[in-house]
């Protein structure tokens, strides 16, 4: 069962689907006629969602999505981008890089289901997320310069994430890499067959799940922070981050449940044998 938060007519879709451990968002753009790309329409839907879901303290994981099965997000409009002048395009990217932002500054962690093209804006998207599936048949890269202009934003994360030659190696070229190279190189976490995307997406929902929540929403935040700080704050800050994990019941609770799980029989040790 699902419940619409949002009726949105510019083709993004965002459902709120109830689990016992809280509420999961879906944000789907369904746009398939147009490889899902996104115009300045879009994004202004996509931050104001992103916006809301960060102020519910009830929500537990947001799953990024897109519709049709040919492309995940295919990059930004270019039926808009060729009308942008100078002061335009400083509009229309700092509205994509307002929603990047948003989505790693959310709360709880991000998920996104690709399936078919992630190419450009939709790259930068995909890098925003904290786990990246993806089926076999999807394909990843950034072919701005190919139309005119450079990969900018965050782009720039895709250092960290594949390293400093293969981020030059897509920005300057354009080219297509298929999901076995992208999991290869590190772009993405999983690539499965088309047929097991949902559930691999579902096993890893469910263990965010099963996790204390208030741990996985520090723990996003200083996932954020070892890409930003230095590594000494980095560190201080986790230091602080464990010390404030107890102000509540909730380690306890979950470290009792732990220790009181049911347990299987101890195992044979040489020399013993069973009687069944």
């Amino acid at each position: 069962m699902t419940a619409a938060m949002t009726n949105s007519v510019t083709s993004l879709h965002v459902n709120i689907e109830p689990h016992a451990a809280g509420p999961v968002y879906r944000m789907t753009l369904a746009r398939p006629e147009r490889l899902n790309t996104v115009d300045s329409r879009i994004l202004k839907d996509m931050l104001g969602a992103l916006t809301r879901i960060a102020d519910d303290d009830a929500a537990r994981a947001v799953i990024l999505d897109g519709a049709g099965g040919k492309a995940w997000i295919g990059g930004a409009d270019i039926n808009e981008m060729v009308t942008l002048n100078e002061e335009s395009a400083r509009c229309f990217i700092t509205g994509l890089h307002e929603v990047c932002r948003a989505l790693r500054e959310l709360p709880v962690p991000v998920i996104a289901r690709i399936d078919g093209f992630c190419l450009g804006a939709g790259l930068e998207l995909a890098a925003c997320c904290d786990v990246r599936i993806a089926s076999l048949t999807s394909r990843f890269g950034m072919p701005e310069v190919q139309v005119g202009i450079p990969s900018v934003i965050e782009a720039a994360l895709l250092p960290r994430l594949i390293g400093a030659g293969r981020a030059r190696d897509l920005v300057l070229t354009g080219r297509i890499i298929d999901s076995q190279e992208a999991f290869a190189w590190g772009l993405v976490e999983c690539a499965v067959s088309a047929e097991r995307l949902d559930a691999t997406v579902e096993d890893r929902l469910a263990m965010i799940l099963h996790a204390a929540p208030g741990a996985i929403r520090a723990q996003k935040t200083l996932c954020r922070q070892w890409e930003e700080m230095p590594l000494n704050t980095a560190l201080k800050a986790g230091i602080d981050a464990f010390a404030e994990s107890f102000r509540d019941h909730e380690p306890r609770e979950y470290m009792r449940r732990f220790l009181d799980r049911p347990r299987p029989n101890p195992p044979l040790t040489p020399g013993e044998h069973s009687d069944d």
